[in-house]
């Protein structure tokens, strides 16, 4: 069994669906297809929970037409006229998203609003597949994808309720689902975060024991730096899941923080790959180190660094435990920490909480909080022990750096700069590091 994820750009047209159809049917034996929402979809609904959040209904029912119209046109152009009853099927799930104005707006509307992209582009798709002759069955995600814990997903109990689940259902070679979607501890309709399709389809690959996972995307595989800001980059080959792990959760966009995780133990490989340019290698992700040393450059925005200075109780019992214990009670967690004698300077990346944090914070130590920052990382597998990563350090000649984090990892170095400082600091470490020394990357 292999699993087969396609992000929102990949599906975000019916050529780009046509497309998708002929990779999927080139890749032999089983398959489980994980869908995202049509590109831009996902944003449009959390406008819509927005405005329903607000009391803002009419706003709300136009982009709701909108998104409807879209959706029909896409019909309009992948299916004949004939087959009908997928449009009736689609004007139905359309108006139980209307329905969901009109109630009382809860966390459970709103995960239900957010969702809904998958749910109907899986449909329409499925439907795809099934006039252009490829056999599928469709599958509801929210009866098997039971993840109460997002840190620490149980993959062996979503495979028993998959296993379960498909006693009912046709047998096929290729199985369709939503990403995103999830069921939480409650039982309630939920999500895995923004970019959770990616986390959808490692979470599945685990429980059933794939073979490999691939995720399908508008780029060829992770690149040694930002394409969006550097110049002459280029795509990695291989990286190992330690490597992966460190640049998705520092802010390499081509894949969800957590996407790595469920996967390591069981040593199921990773495919990054272009939908649109399939010829190309991309990334594959595994436990084989290939290459040790410098491998990429990412950077996370949205950072607030805290600072935490108390002349008299720093270095006392306790103390420590007492400045963690506030962020573990608001459920934020820290990326970045550095100390002194008599301050400790940390960031996070969720600031939802902060007033919160910050209030209980000053009852120990005097606080400064410093927003609109970067970490810029580092990562390659034993980067800390190659002698040339000292490079690096080089840039505070010229960049003012807020706080380094050097020896947490041996395959990380993180910097944090003001975000104004980001694109600066990447172009800088892309010619220090990888310019002469070509032979690293």
């Amino acid at each position: 069994m292999k699993v087969l994820k396609f992000g929102g750009t990949s599906v975000g047209s019916a050529n780009g669906i046509r497309n998708v159809r002929e990779i999927i049917s080139r890749e032999e034996g089983k398959k489980i297809i994980v869908l995202s929402a049509m590109a831009g979809v996902t944003n449009h609904l959390v406008q819509i929970a927005q405005l329903f959040k607000k009391g803002n209904l009419k706003e709300a029912e136009l982009i709701i037409d909108e998104l409807k119209g879209k959706h029909l046109d896409l019909i309009s152009e992948l299916i004949p006229v004939e087959n009908f009853e997928v449009k009736d099927k689609v004007i139905r799930l359309f108006e139980d998203l209307w329905e969901i104005l009109h109630e009382d707006y809860s966390e459970i509307s709103e995960a239900r609003i957010l969702t809904f992209g998958e749910s109907v582009l899986t449909l329409i798709v499925s439907k795809y597949f099934e006039v252009s002759a490829l056999n599928n069955t469709l599958l509801d995600a929210k009866k098997f994808m039971q993840v109460p814990n997002l840190e620490n997903p149980d993959t062996d109990k979503v495979g028993r309720l998959l296993e379960q689940y498909l006693l009912d259902k046709p047998q096929s070679d290729v199985y369709i689902t939503q990403g995103f979607v999830r069921k939480d501890k409650f039982n309630r309709i939920n999500t895995l975060k923004r970019g959770g399709s990616d986390y959808t389809a490692t979470i599945l690959g685990a429980a059933v024991i794939a073979t490999e996972i691939q995720i399908w995307t508008d780029i060829d595989g992770f690149h040694n730096n930002d394409p969006r800001y550097v110049e002459n980059t280029h795509p990695l080959s291989n990286l190992s899941f330690e490597e992966a792990a460190e640049l998705a959760y520092f802010g390499a966009k081509i894949l969800h923080p957590q996407t790595v995780s469920p996967v390591i133990d069981k040593n199921i490989p990773i495919y990054l790959k272009n939908t649109f340019t399939p010829e190309a290698h991309g990334t594959k992700i595994s436990s084989q180190i290939t290459k040790r040393g410098l491998k990429a450059i990412s950077a996370k925005d949205g950072i607030t660094a805290i600072k935490i200075k108390s002349n008299r109780m720093l270095m006392a019992h306790g103390f420590l435990k007492r400045i963690f214990d506030v962020f573990d009670r608001h459920e934020t967690a820290i990326d970045m920490i550095t100390t002194s004698e008599i301050a400790i300077s940390l960031t996070i990346d969720d600031p939802r909480n902060l007033d919160a944090i910050l209030a209980e914070l000053k009852a120990y130590a005097q606080i400064t909080v410093e927003m609109d920052h970067s970490i810029i990382c580092v990562v390659g597998e034993g980067l800390i022990q190659e002698k040339n990563t000292s490079r690096l350090f080089e840039i505070l000649n010229d960049i003012p750096v807020r706080m380094i984090s050097y020896g947490g990892s041996i395959n990380n170095v993180s910097l944090l700069v003001a975000t104004e400082n980001k694109v600066q600091t990447l172009k800088a470490l892309h010619e220090k590091l990888f310019h002469p020394m070509e032979q690293f990357c």
